[in-house]
This record gives C-alpha cells, sequence and structure tokens, in this order.
C-alpha cells in the first residue's frame, strides 16, 4: 500500500528505460490505473440521514425540462447502500484507486461548518476504511459540482464568500478523513461549473448570465482553490502527508486550417477552454492568459461597459494563486477543428462571443451514442504534450477519460477508445517524456450524466435504472480493463467493432 501512494503523490519520476529495451506497450510501474465517479452522479439517497438539498436536486426537481430524459439523482445507482458491493466490484476488476467525491450537502447539510450531519461522516468513513482495506487508494474530489443549495440562494459561486465556504467546508473534509486520504482534487472542471452553470444555464444552478456570471464565478473559485491549497500547505501537509491539486476538463482544439487566422483561433479557444482556469495556477507568469483579457476588453468596451467583464486580479491575487497546485489534474474526452469566425453582432455578452470562434467534429472519427464525444488520440497526447511545453512540465493526473455506449453490453466501441487513448498515454511517456502518473477510465458504472440524465452510459459497469435494486453488469470493457491492469500491457489490436 505505502509504495502506491509514494508513486502517486507525486515523487519525481525517474527514467523509465535506463539502460533496458523498452517495451512500449507496458505500463511504467509508477503509473496508477483506476476509475471514478461523483457524489451526485451516483449516491443517491438525496434526503436521507440528514442530508441537506444541493443546487442539482433544486434543478431536476423544480426545472426537469433542463434533462434530456426529465430524470434526477434522488436515487441514481443508490451507490449510498451499496459500498461493500461496489468495492467488491473494485477488487475484481484490479483497480489501484477509486477517485470520488464528496457531497457538500451530506456532511454540512446547511453548506455551514456550525451544523456537521455525522450520519454524512460515517459514510464516508466507511466507504474510505473499506477502499484501504480491499488495496484500493482513495482519491478525493472535495467539490464536484454540489453546491449546497442555502449558500446557491446567497449567490454562490458569485459571491466572494464562496471562499470562505468552500474553505471553511474543505477544513472539516481534511480534518475528517486526511489521516487515511493522501491525494486530493480541490475543485472538478472549473469551466463546466462557471460557463455551463452560471454563464448558459445548461447546468445547475441553471443561471443564464453569460459574459458576466461566468466571469465573477472563475474569478472567485480560482481564489477559493488558492486558499484551499495554502490551507492545506501550511496546517495539514506536514502531518498527513497527502498531495493536492485542481482538475480541469482539457478537450483538444485543433487548427482546421494552416491558415494564420485558424491557427490563432484555435490557440485563442485553447486559452478560454482551460488556460482561463489553468494560466492563473501553472504558468510561471500567473494571471489570465493575455489573449483572454484582450478579447473579453475589447468586446466589452463595444458593448458599453465602462470596464472589461472579466475581474482583474490584483498582483498580490496573482502571487497568491500561482503555484497552488502539485499536480495537473487533467480531464480529457476529445478534441474539435477550430476555425476563426467574424466578430457577432453587438447583443447580449457571452463568453462564446468573447472567444469568436466556429468549432466542429470530423464525422470520420469515431463515436458512440453522443456524438460530440468522438475518439482522437491523437489529440489526447498533443494535449499532453501542450500541458508539458506551457506549464512547467508538471505531474499530470488524467483524472478522467472515457467514451459512451454504443451498446449496452458489447461495448467495443469503448474498448477501442480505451485501447486507443492509452496507447496516446504511452506514447506521450516513452517518447514525449510527459510525466502522467495516473490514468482513471470514466466512470466505474453508468450513472446520471448531468443534463443527459441517464441518456447517456459512460460506465465500466452497466445499471438498470428500471430496478429498484439497481442491479450491477459487467460490459465487454470489464474484460479489458481488468486484463490491462492484471498485465500492465496494452494489446493494441482492435476490437471488432458492433
Amino acid at each position: 500500500m505505502g509504495i502506491y501512494l509514494v508513486f502517486i503523490i507525486g515523487a519525481v519520476i525517474v527514467s523509465r528505460s535506463q539502460g533496458h529495451a523498452v517495451d512500449y506497450l507496458k505500463f511504467p510501474d509508477d503509473l496508477l490505473l483506476g476509475a471514478a465517479s461523483s457524489s451526485y452522479q451516483v449516491e443517491g439517497a438525496w434526503n436521507e440521514d440528514g442530508k441537506g438539498e444541493n443546487i442539482w436536486d433544486r434543478m431536476t426537481h423544480a426545472n426537469p425540462e433542463k434533462i434530456d430524459d426529465r430524470s434526477t439523482g434522488d436515487i441514481a445507482c443508490d451507490a449510498y447502500h451499496k459500498t461493500k458491493e461496489d468495492i467488491a466490484l473494485m477488487k475484481d476488476l484490479g483497480l489501484q484507486f477509486y477517485r470520488f467525491s464528496i457531497s457538500w450537502s451530506r456532511i454540512l447539510p446547511t453548506g455551514f461548518p456550525n451544523k456537521i450531519n455525522q450520519a454524512g461522516i460515517d459514510y464516508y468513513n466507511d466507504l474510505i476504511n473499506q477502499l484501504l482495506a480491499n488495496n484500493i487508494i482513495p482519491m478525493v474530489t472535495v467539490y464536484h459540482w454540489d453546491l449546497p443549495q442555502p449558500l446557491q440562494d446567497l449567490g454562490g459561486f458569485a459571491n466572494p464568500e464562496i471562499i470562505n465556504w468552500l474553505k471553511d467546508y474543505a477544513k472539516v473534509v481534511f480534518d475528517h478523513f486526511g489521516d487515511r486520504v493522501k491525494t486530493w482534487i480541490t475543485i472538478n472542471e472549473p469551466k463546466q461549473i462557471c460557463e455551463f452553470g452560471y454563464g448558459t444555464g445548461m447546468f445547475a444552478p441553471g443561471l443564464q448570465a453569460g459574459g458576466i456570471g461566468n466571469y465573477l464565478c472563475t474569478h472567485n473559485l480560482l481564489k477559493a482553490h488558492a486558499h484551499i491549497y495554502h490551507m492545506y500547505d501550511k496546517i495539514y501537509r506536514r502531518n498527513q502527508k497527502g498531495h493536492i491539486g485542481i482538475t480541469a476538463e482539457c478537450s483538444w482544439s485543433e487548427p482546421a486550417t494552416n491558415a494564420t487566422q485558424d491557427i490563432e483561433a484555435a490557440e485563442r479557444r485553447r486559452q478560454f477552454d482551460f488556460g482561463m482556469y489553468m494560466n492563473p495556477i501553472f504558468h510561471k507568469n500567473g494571471d489570465y492568459p493575455a489573449v483572454v483579457k484582450q478579447f473579453v476588453a475589447k468586446r466589452s468596451k463595444e458593448e458599453g461597459f465602462p470596464r472589461s467583464r472579466l475581474p482583474e486580479f490584483t498582483q498580490q491575487e496573482i502571487n497568491f494563486i500561482k503555484g497552488t497546485s502539485d499536480f495537473f489534474g487533467l480531464n480529457h474526452y476529445t478534441t474539435v477543428l477550430v476555425k476563426d469566425k467574424k466578430a457577432d453582432p453587438i447583443g447580449d455578452p457571452s463568453q462564446d462571443k468573447d472567444t469568436r470562434v466556429e468549432t466542429f467534429q470530423d464525422p470520420n472519427w469515431l463515436t458512440g451514442s453522443f456524438s460530440y464525444f468522438r475518439s482522437v488520440p491523437w489529440g489526447l497526447r498533443k494535449a499532453l504534450n501542450y500541458i508539458k511545453h506551457n506549464y512547467g512540465n508538471p505531474e499530470i493526473l488524467i483524472t478522467e477519460n472515457g467514451f459512451p455506449d454504443a451498446e449496452s453490453f458489447n461495448d467495443q466501441g469503448r474498448i477501442r477508445y480505451y485501447k486507443d487513448n492509452l496507447k496516446a498515454v504511452l506514447d506521450a511517456i516513452y517518447t514525449d517524456h510527459v510525466r502522467i502518473t495516473v490514468y482513471t477510465a470514466w466512470s466505474l458504472m453508468d450513472n446520471f450524466e448531468w443534463s443527459s440524465g441517464y441518456t447517456v452510459r459512460f460506465g465500466l459497469y452497466h445499471v438498470d435504472f428500471n430496478d429498484t435494486n439497481r442491479p450491477r453488469t459487467p460490459k465487454e470493457s470489464v474484460k479489458f480493463y481488468k486484463n490491462l491492469i492484471k498485465t500492465r500491457r496494452l494489446n493494441t489490436e482492435d476490437p471488432k467493432l458492433p
């Protein structure tokens, strides 16, 4: 157990080929293989044992039309009642670690630490202890989108007080679980929280305040993350001996042509897509990317705003945020082709209008049940190299990578996706010398996929959501991933697609 923890918390990687012939299809010993989930997507028990209401509870109940199949996460996979069963699946699969998130509302029903729900603490203690008893490392996300509704009623991430609210919540989490959890992710996917939650309104809390609300959210979120990092560093790291970082979803933006304007557009989309969130933390100069500041400021002026809609960091804040991650958490699913676009007519602001690009995909790229999630392994490799060269060669934890079903059980498309993307990971490690120490399959089982409800399935295990017992059934990809973990070698022979 101890040696895995040493690997995962980021010692400098020794050359993987010192004086030996290299098997380029074999996984290095220090690359951990696991799977992931998140609290709202799998737990269910939405109002049991003292849990409070969160923003997804509210949105799915009050605005069911925002979910493709009008479903909720009220029961989801019923993981709250199936800890022993699910860990047995993980053990049989051979997972080295399991990434999951903690429900803020389950341990702090009102969002504030003056009322701690002991039943929630007990649930996560039991989950962590059972994982460790089965030699599975817990990798824990502090915040994965399910803000307590009472805090949203006060403005949520648009209120600067979210910095204190998140910090107070994180302190409770570290106090209760940090003695056993050694890898922490503060926040999962800032873009999805802010752009989709406070910009387009596609995700909870469903606010449509594009070009303003999403930037306020981003500004406060980054400062909240930095405060959590510094608190852990100052108070907990010495005794708990863990590592802590942040995860962003980074699709790859490829220029659609060799024209200068399209090359610039692709880079601009990268900066709006993930640079806005990771540049302040990982870039040597900190702060938002220059092109983001420039384009938002220019359009804000044209729209008649007295100042840029993107808030400015003070130099003190830039210094405070810079360097606040022990690793780069990467969620990657697909690639888009990018062309420059003429500016939209002046009207209501939005991040899309600020970015000023057109995106599309090659219809020949492998796709499953959701056309956007196409398999483009060279895009993953380019993203990994981009992170290496632009963010100081950080240790990279691939915290999500996955593909939606086209078939319920014979998921050969998913197997091919994993094979092709894992080959890209190995190429990045051996040929490009990218420092990758974790690979995480999304997801362990089918779950509530946010605005898609149960219409999109990413799981290795099939879940029957029409059965009150929510039975789990292994798909063909379970056999593939189980053998991969056991042999620690990739068989690149393509499966026969159905």
